[in-house]
């Protein structure tokens, strides 16, 4: 199933008075403003947001799983299906890997295919959190903290291996996220558990290409419910900052407790110049991995506000951080979930891009918290919809991802194609 330009063009034509109609009353709304939409919707139209090859199939929880029909099978049907949301919303420029979920046997061809499709490879990411078939040591006690010298010896080498599958695929940066932990009071010694992982990374550290990045993730808990032994952000910035500059710690958004501060941690990254990426989703309880934007969108944008602020131009922006989704589809298209999620974080940017910078610094110089709130609620409540419509149709891309998939009924094509019963790797 290929989305081809005769699509596109159908399809935008039929959405060219309608999009009209809002797009110029928008234009000469923000003209008063003194804002350079032009510059605008060339900032939108560059942002481009890594889809993860795990979250192509249908999600899961331990109570169930259920199946949406055309699955990818394959590595290369997960590549095809990023190359059908870049080529309907040209916003989806690259793919990550879940390593072993998706091992590239032939790097080239699989190289050689994604850039067929205008794709490239974001962060690679390892798994020390399954045991795998023929695995020698197990990882029920832990991985890079084990107590076991040959488990860790284990869990470093395959870092290593995943290294070098992402510098033959282009990559630039190896994700690392640990289930170590332990859940009773006693189970593990908490400052030898940190040191061996410290140790451990300044092994896969080592490894690095000069021009990639470790990306540290966190999290408070789950698989283990006493301990993690990288519990916070604070844990994951101690390690990166003993490892060096190649070293930075992902935020994902599901991965704190209720109520967490989230824009002010992605503040101080920034100040510290240790953000290295993002695991975009969205949560009501914890963990959720639920479409971004559908539950916290302000929240979404005042991350955004705070990375705007932090970052010295839009390259910076754009290049020294990895965008990347982490969800889970369980009764959704992954498809159409994933159109929503890139449409929802390029809303967010949009949106923080049109707040009054010098007006709201000279707010909060004047200790003014009421007109700091307005000045960020105003760009929060415009409707960017139009500016993000536009970006696409100067891109070539539909203007209206969602409604040309379900028109081409692409589900209904892959499912005759694939069959109703394949079932992707991942989550």
């Amino acid at each position: 199933m290929r989305v081809t330009q005769q699509h596109i063009r159908e399809h935008n034509k039929d959405a060219e008075e309608e999009h009209t109609a809002s797009f110029l009353p928008l234009v000469d709304q923000l003209d008063g403003k003194d804002v350079e939409v032009d510059l605008l919707i060339d900032q939108i139209a560059s942002f481009q947001v890594a889809i993860p090859s795990w979250a192509l199939g249908a999600g899961g929880t331990r109570f169930g799983r259920f199946p949406v029909g055309g699955e990818p099978g394959s590595l290369q049907e997960k590549i095809t299906d990023v190359g059908l949301l870049h080529a309907l919303n040209r916003s989806s420029g690259a793919i990550s890997l879940h390593i072993p979920w998706d091992i590239p046997e032939d790097t080239t061809a699989v190289r050689a295919l994604a850039g067929e499709l205008d794709l490239v490879f974001d962060a690679v990411n390892s798994n020390t959190f399954q045991d795998q078939e023929n695995q020698e040591h197990s990882y029920k006690f832990g991985s890079l903290s084990h107590t076991d010298a040959a488990v860790r010896k284990q869990a470093v080498e395959h870092n290593i291996e995943v290294i070098r599958y992402g510098d033959a695929l282009g990559s630039r940066a190896l994700t690392v996220w640990l289930a170590d932990g332990s859940n009773f009071p006693g189970q593990q010694n908490f400052q030898k558990a940190l040191r061996r992982t410290r140790e451990s990374l300044e092994e896969i550290y080592t490894e690095l290409p000069d021009d990639w990045q470790m990306l540290i993730e966190y999290k408070p808990y789950e698989p283990n419910f006493y301990s993690m032994v990288i519990p916070d952000w604070g844990t994951s910035f101690l390690l990166a900052g003993k490892l060096g500059a190649k070293a930075r710690t992902l935020v994902d958004l599901g991965h704190h407790l209720p109520n967490t501060n989230i824009e002010q941690i992605v503040a101080t990254l920034s100040m510290e110049d240790k953000l290295g990426g993002f695991h975009f989703n969205d949560s009501k309880y914890g963990d959720d991995d639920l479409t971004t934007g559908a539950i916290k969108p302000y929240q979404l944008f005042l991350i955004f506000s705070e990375l705007i602020e932090g970052t010295e131009d839009r390259a910076d922006l754009e290049n020294n951080i990895a965008w990347m989704i982490d969800a889970s589809h369980n009764v959704k298209d992954p498809l159409e979930d994933l159109l929503q999620s890139v449409e929802a974080i390029k809303k967010a940017y949009a949106k923080a891009l049109l707040v009054d910078r010098r007006g709201l610094e000279e707010a909060r110089e004047a200790n003014d918290p009421v007109l700091a709130q307005e000045l960020l609620q105003d760009a929060f409540q415009s409707d960017v919809r139009p500016l993000l419509r536009e970006a696409r149709i100067r891109s070539e891309a539909a203007a209206d991802p969602l409604r040309l998939y379900r028109e081409l009924d692409v589900r209904g094509q892959l499912i005759e194609e694939r069959g109703s019963d394949t079932i992707a790797t991942g989550l």
